[in-house]
Formats: structure tokens, C-alpha cells, sequence
């Protein structure tokens, strides 16, 4: 079928996690593949497609605010709301003004086809489209790489969905049971990445743990990314407590290319609150974990995600959670305010926690993990660290070392994409800064 001209340029907004993130790059090249072009702003643009999220309620209102935005300045684009919360909120969506199409996650791959298809209308004028099927537990396949040109990192989906069902989260409502992705199909992603010159792979989906395809785990998949040649580090996103072990854990020692670096969601560190959550272990089995890691693994780098004012948070709860976080060997913190979401198990709790205290409890723990994030980085002063650069802000160039830490350099030349040796000079404010030492193909760090 043929686009219509109206509809010829499209530009792509994601919002939340770095699974969407993922899900976006390869929706954009399908886009291209279908004969569109893309702007890379939506004034520009014919039809805007946002990806959204639903996790929390922030997430809801930065789809509306968005859409509103968008109605502004480009009061010709036709919107396309796909993802998590055109999932869940379909309905609600459809009224918002200019949107012409809400797609779930079990169809969104198929955007550019549906969008091609004419819309019926009405006498109040095009009737938006819902395509919105239950999804699917079976294993999948992606058509295609989700290769950004303008990103030097990418991220590699390997798993979907999640069985937990924690009473705070609609997850399993939004992407449905878990499920892997054919072992063969990552690797062919994979070394489709590698040839467009990305050198870090980040492994990413809802709870990549989980990755069972036939006899193949998390693990296989490491190594087999690791016999890449040109690809130079493996790195994990967010990964269940419970699913991290020793094949993973050895993966991070100088022989491999595994990044040293894990962020484990904790949620919380009282067992009441965690039982009330529905979370998959106690506290002492995560401190157990987290600190068995930290032992195993010479100056990884663990950050964990916190939730806020869950309902029946009392005083003692809050301060277990802190002094727990201060002790613990994990150097940052994401700290999540409770929001109830719908479907969720826990909109229906009782004692709900007043949003003054939960804004002042946050705010507290924040500052926590700023000042634990800058002790962590001030131990790599007098190191030298491997980093991949990116981009150049003001006079620095900017890029990560393994455990995920952003160092500035200075450099006359073109540093892009490029790995060098980095000796770490001094932190301020809250940043790393470093000298460019030699040029270094290898993973060296300290």
C-alpha cells in the first residue's frame, strides 16, 4: 500500500525505560524499510509516534503533556500512541485531540503497516484506530536491528513480560507473561549491530533473568555476544536480585567483557513492605546477594531502585529503608514516589501515605544516593579506566567506563565511538573528570 503524502515524514518520542527505548530504534527502521522518512522533530513532521509507559502515574501524565505540546506546534500531525500505556489506557487515549491510532504492544512492530491503512470517519471527522490484541506468551523473533545513528551505545531485547505480578506494578497487564526471544535471533541482531560499528551491547527487557529459550540462558547469551569481536563490552540493565549468579558473576572478571556493573531493584528493605509488595525476596536474602557481589566482584559498581510512601509505610519502615541503603554496598539509588496505579493490587491498600511525607522521605534518600554515587566515584581518582566516548559537551568529551560512571575529557580530536585509557583525575560536583592517556583497543580498567 502506498503512504499517503500527508503522511510521508514521522518523528519518534519514547517515554520511560530502556527497554521502550530499544523497542523504538527498531519501530524507526521499519518505518524506513515501509518507504517513510523520518524528522527528527515532531514540528517538522507528518505523524508523531510516541512510545509510552505506564509504570507510574508521571509516566501518564508525560504522554498528555506531550500530545499537548505537540498540538501546539504542529497542529497538522496526526499522533500515534503506541506501548504500555496505549495497552492499558486505550480508551483514555483515543479522546485525546489529533490522535489517530493507539496500538498496544502486542502489534506495535506493525505500526508502519497499520498506519498506511485509511482511518474511518465520522462526522466530527477521522475515527481513531485501536488495534490492541491480547498478547502472546510465545518465544519471538524482532524483523529488525534497532540501529541509532545518533547513539554510540545500543540496546539489545532478549526477554519480554514478567510473572512476578508485584502488587505495586502493572507490568504484567501492560507486556504480559514472560517470554524469550529465539537465541538465534539476538545473535543475528547482534552481529547486525556489530557491522554498524557499535562496540557496547546492553542487554536489556523486562526481567532478563528470566531468558529461557530451549537449553539457552542469560549466561549463553553473554558468550556468545563476547565472540564478537568487535563488539568490546556487554552490559546488563536492571536485573532481578534473585536471578543474578556465579556464570554471571565470573563473566565480570578481566577475562570477560562483561561491564562491571549491576543495578538490582530492591523496592524496599523492610520485610513488611516487601511482603506487602510481593517482591521475590526478603532483606537478608538481597543484602546476602548484593553482598556476595560486591565481594566477588572488585569494584563493581550496584545500583538499586526504591519505592517511597507504599501504602502502610509508617516511620520505622522509612527509617529501616535508609539505614539499610546507607549500609549496603550499593552506590546509588532511583527513588521512586508511590503512585497507584490501576490494576495494580496495591491501589486498593489501605493507610495510604500523605504526598507531603512522601516528597519529604524522597528527598531524604535522594540525597543519600548523591553522596554514596560521589564516594564511589571519588574511589576511582588516581585509577585509570577504559572509557567509550560519546558525545562532546562544552569543552569535554563525555563517555562510560564499565561500571557506568561518565568521565569528562578534554580532546582536540574526534572522539566518537572511540575507546581510550582515562586516568582519573579529580570529581566536582557530582562529576568525574580525567586525562586521556593512550589510546587503548583493550578493556584495561583498574
Amino acid at each position: 500500500m502506498k503512504i499517503s503524502p500527508r503522511l510521508q515524514k514521522v518523528s519518534f518520542h519514547t517515554i520511560g525505560c530502556r527497554l521502550n527505548r530499544s523497542e523504538t530504534a527498531v519501530i524507526e527502521q521499519l518505518f524506513l524499510d515501509q518507504g517513510f522518512s523520518v524528522a527528527d522533530r515532531h514540528d517538522h513532521a507528518d505523524v508523531v509516534v510516541i512510545n509510552t509507559c505506564t509504570v507510574t502515574a508521571k509516566g501518564d501524565v508525560d504522554t498528555r503533556r506531550l500530545v499537548n505540546k505537540i498540538n501546539r506546534t504542529n497542529p497538522r500531525a496526526r499522533i500515534a500512541l503506541i506501548g504500555c500505556q496505549a495497552q492499558l489506557q486505550s480508551q483514555q487515549l483515543s479522546v485525546l485531540p489529533n490522535v489517530h491510532w493507539i496500538v498496544g504492544n502486542a502489534r506495535k512492530m506493525r505500526l508502519a503497516e497499520i498506519i498506511k491503512q485509511p482511518l474511518r470517519t465520522s462526522a466530527a471527522g477521522p475515527v481513531p484506530l485501536i488495534v490492541n490484541p491480547p498478547i502472546t506468551e510465545k518465544n519471538f523473533t524482532i524483523p529488525r536491528a534497532g540501529i541509532d545513528a545518533r547513539r554510540t551505545r545500543v540496546n539489545l531485547k532478549i526477554q519480554d513480560g514478567c510473572d512476578n505480578f508485584c502488587s505495586f506494578c502493572t507490568i504484567p497487564y501492560a507486556r504480559g507473561h514472560a517470554r524469550s526471544r529465539v537465541f538465534s535471533d539476538i545473535i543475528r541482531e547482534a552481529r547486525d549491530l556489530a557491522r554498524a560499528g557499535y562496540q557496547e551491547i546492553v542487554i536489556t527487557g523486562i526481567n532478563v533473568g528470566t531468558y529461557k529459550y530451549r537449553h539457552y540462558r542469560l549466561p549463553d547469551v553473554i558468550s556468545a555476544l563476547e565472540h564478537i569481536d568487535t563488539i568490546k563490552r556487554v552490559r546488563l540493565s536492571s536485573i532481578e536480585a534473585t536471578t543474578v549468579n556465579e556464570k554471571i558473576l565470573r563473566k565480570m572478571l578481566p577475562a570477560g567483557k562483561l561491564c562491571r556493573f549491576l543495578h538490582i531493584p530492591m523496592q524496599h528493605a523492610h520485610d513488611d513492605i516487601l511482603t506487602a509488595m510481593n517482591r521475590p525476596c526478603g532483606f537478608d536474602d538481597y543484602q546476602h546477594i548484593i553482598e556476595n557481589i560486591h565481594r566477588t566482584v572488585p569494584r563493581i559498581c550496584i545500583g538499586t531502585d526504591v519505592i517511597v510512601g507504599f501504602p502502610g509505610e509508617r516511620d520505622e519502615h522509612f527509617e529501616a529503608l535508609r539505614t539499610r541503603l546507607s549500609s549496603l554496598p550499593v552506590h546509588y539509588f532511583h527513588v521512586f514516589s508511590y503512585s497507584a496505579r490501576p490494576l495494580a493490587a496495591s491501589a486498593s491498600f489501605a493507610n495510604p501515605v500523605d504526598i507531603q511525607t512522601i516528597q519529604a522521605r524522597s528527598r531524604i534518600l535522594r540525597r543519600l544516593s548523591s553522596q554514596k554515587r560521589e564516594q564511589y566515584f571519588q574511589s576511582l581518582i588516581g585509577t585509570k579506566q577504559t572509557v567509550i566516548f560519546e558525545q562532546k559537551k562544552a569543552q569535554y568529551w563525555t563517555g562510560l567506563t564499565d561500571h557506568y560512571c561518565r568521565v569528562h575529557a578534554a580532546s582536540g580530536t574526534d572522539q566518537r565511538n572511540n575507546i581510550q585509557s582515562v586516568f582519573i583525575t579529580h570529581v566536582a560536583d557530582n562529576k568525574i573528570f580525567g586525562k586521556i592517556v593512550e589510546q587503548n583497543n583493550q578493556e584495561e580498567t583498574i
